[in-house]
């Protein structure tokens, strides 16, 4: 049902945050550091690529496809609805139908500046804050740009953030045991 995105497969760099202690709850939260989507995402990250790398730019991705477990612990470190979705909702991450990503200069490149970090729970990560840099408003409206193109639609809130149009309802809520291995 889903589909593995690698470096060789996508054309994409993959580091995901949430298997690592440095994400917001200062532990690792996958054990596995797999990255999954459900395959209309990953049509779309496809389209992504192939428009980033027109501008001689690369995706890096920090979180896909996140088992409904590991939303659940993201909602009991920080129960707020402006930035973790209520699992009892449904996170369109735990669809696969969401993806987190940057942009970085060329494979394995730096990471353009964005302004702020990735899971920067402050007003600062929203697109259009005009507190950031010029050089970052700049950087995130073209990633703004590539993905609205590929398909994309966007959160408010999150820069990084990008998932498929209405998820809820076409697409279910998934744990780790769809996996042919867990990542949890």
């Amino acid at each position: 049902m889903l589909v593995e995105i690698t470096p060789q497969s996508h054309g994409v760099d993959v580091d995901l945050v949430y298997a690592t202690p440095g994400n917001i709850t200062g532990l690792p939260i996958y054990r596995q550091p797999r990255c999954w989507l459900h395959p209309d995402t990953a049509v779309l990250l496809k389209r992504a690529v192939d428009i980033a790398s027109q501008i001689g730019l690369r995706l890096r991705i920090y979180d896909a496809f996140r088992p409904a477990e590991a939303q659940w612990v993201l909602w009991r470190h920080l129960p707020d609805p402006t930035y973790i979705a209520d699992p009892r909702r449904g996170s369109p991450h735990s669809m696969g139908a969401a993806v987190d990503l940057t942009l970085a200069e060329g494979h394995g490149g730096v990471e353009l500046d964005m302004g702020t970090g990735f899971d920067d729970m402050r007003l600062l990560s929203w697109h259009g804050n005009l507190s950031v840099s010029v050089i970052a408003q700049r950087n995130r409206a073209v990633l703004l740009g590539i993905m609205t193109s590929a398909g994309f639609d966007f959160y408010r809130n999150e820069w990084w953030h990008y998932q498929l149009f209405q998820p809820r309802g076409r697409y279910p809520v998934l744990s780790d045991s769809v996996l042919p291995e867990p990542m949890m």
